[in-house]
């Protein structure tokens, strides 16, 4: 290869490999994943893109394999990110989880109410309570990096440490509230798995692949007990070593989060966001996209989200609970606050469990979501790129 070919390859090769190793590659490519979805759904290609999404395999539909198999993995990521900010990171001391912890509350609480409040009497819509409640990290975090300098790094961390404690209320609303007719032999079986899993931790196992292989069949037994299988990500990410080394001086909790990013990032969610943004408005009228599912989702995403999380954080501030993320100002709070309402993948997720079957309801939370999580995109950006730091306190 000449000097000069060997150039225009690095000329090309370059751009492409700082963007995927940027923080916002992600969340692009997510989008860009859901756009194609809407732009299918909405196409003479709509009757295949259905097709395709119920197309079996293994006794699965490739809706199902994406959902409850690939989702898992994501979870799983979710997991070790958990634990790591529990028990040595942004979360280790009660300190540092008081200000996003009531943050968090908030911002569960206030918006399930909001779409409580505009569902009571409307039957089966009632189940989606818990939509509006979760926040997509990897877009959220992903619009900050946008701003830059602009943003103090203390509102970073706090929007980790806020999304993080989120997905574990997630998790357990989905455990919890989400769960079909349990079979208690597979139940067990499945329990059977965490002791096993516990165990191996215990003796101080380090290589990966005996929790992987638990971690598999941990995931069948739960697919066939009724809780959602995706929890067996959770699981077995708590049981991932942290504080022991392997033989290669390497933490295994690192060693796995490291294999399995790129995959989550560039292909699970995208693949998630494909399958599950494509919404076909040609089929909804006027009455469907204003009706109290996709109005309490967006509104309870939108409002929801900044009411709860500013309004209990200024709350713990001022009772002397909690302090103000430093070197920022509670314009940037507020608007940290806004940039939450971006629900995206968590609240479609919730969404297909709660109205699972019903196609019209799982349509409108889709409308819902991306109409919640644009306009808290739009104005927190807004409110975040005119805001400027105050060092009174």
């Amino acid at each position: 290869m000449t000097q000069q070919s060997t150039g225009v390859a690095g000329k090309v090769i370059k751009p492409v490999s700082d963007f995927f190793s940027s923080p916002i590659a992600g969340g692009i490519v997510l989008i860009l994943a859901s756009l194609a979805a809407i732009i299918v759904a909405n196409s003479t290609l709509h009757e295949s893109y259905e097709s395709l999404l119920k197309l079996k395999a293994g006794g699965l539909s490739v809706e199902h394999w994406v959902n409850d198999a690939l989702m898992a993995v994501f979870f799983m990521m979710v997991g070790l990110e958990i634990k790591r900010e529990l028990l040595t990171g942004q979360l280790a001391t009660w300190s540092q989880r008081a200000l996003p912890g009531f943050a968090a509350l908030g911002g569960m609480v206030v918006p399930a109410l909001i779409y409580t409040g505009f569902n009571v009497g409307h039957g089966d819509a009632l189940a989606g309570w818990a939509i509006p409640a979760a926040t997509d990290i990897a877009f959220a975090l992903g619009v900050l990096a946008l701003l830059g300098s602009r943003v103090p790094s203390s509102l970073k961390v706090f929007l980790s440490a806020l999304a993080i404690l989120d997905d574990m209320g997630a998790v357990a609303i989905i455990a919890l509230f989400y769960t079909s007719d349990i079979s208690l032999i597979m139940l067990g079986a499945a329990t059977m798995m965490v002791i096993l899993l516990f165990l191996l931790n215990r003796a101080g196992v380090t290589r990966l692949l005996p929790y992987l292989a638990a971690g598999c069949l941990l995931w069948f037994f739960m697919l066939q007990s009724g809780v959602h299988a995706t929890i067996a990500g959770i699981v077995l990410a708590f049981c991932i070593p942290l504080r022991k080394k392997d033989r290669d001086n390497k933490v295994p909790l690192d060693r796995l989060e490291h294999a399995i990013n790129p995959w989550v990032t560039f292909l699970i969610l995208p693949l998630f966001g494909f399958a599950n943004a494509g919404v076909a408005l040609s089929g909804m009228t006027m009455d469907d996209l204003l009706s109290s599912v996709p109005v309490g989702v967006a509104l309870g995403l939108f409002i929801g989200k900044q009411i709860g999380i500013f309004g209990l954080s200024l709350l713990a501030v001022r009772l002397g609970l909690a302090r103000r993320p430093d070197n920022s100002s509670w314009t940037q709070v507020y608007g940290v606050s806004v940039l939450c309402g971006i629900g995206f993948t968590m609240s479609l997720f919730i969404g297909n469990l709660a109205f699972a079957g019903n196609t019209l309801l799982i349509d409108e939370v889709k409308v819902g979501v991306l109409a919640g999580s644009l306009l808290a995109v739009v104005a927190g950006m807004l409110i975040l790129r005119f805001s400027s730091a105050s060092p009174v306190r």
